[in-house]
């Protein structure tokens, strides 16, 4: 896996939740699902990289949840 910044997409491969990196807390990765909603940690170890087309929906998924395209 590459290493992952802020606002990359990744997949928790503990439970297939596509996440947002938001930051880092100690040893954990904080993401965030993708539109909004309750941040969670990952161990680092833990992450995958999203296929394309998955990255897709899920930027789509954000943006519809901010009003900036209709829904």
């Amino acid at each position: 896996m590459k290493a992952v910044g802020e606002g990359d997409y990744v997949i928790d491969s503990r439970d297939g939740r596509i996440g947002r990196v938001m930051g880092r807390e100690g040893p954990y990765v904080q993401l965030r699902p993708p539109g909004g909603g309750r941040e969670w940690d990952c161990p680092p170890d833990a992450l995958r990289n999203v296929p394309p087309a998955v990255l897709l929906r899920a930027r789509v998924r954000e943006r519809n949840r901010q009003g900036r395209l209709p829904g």
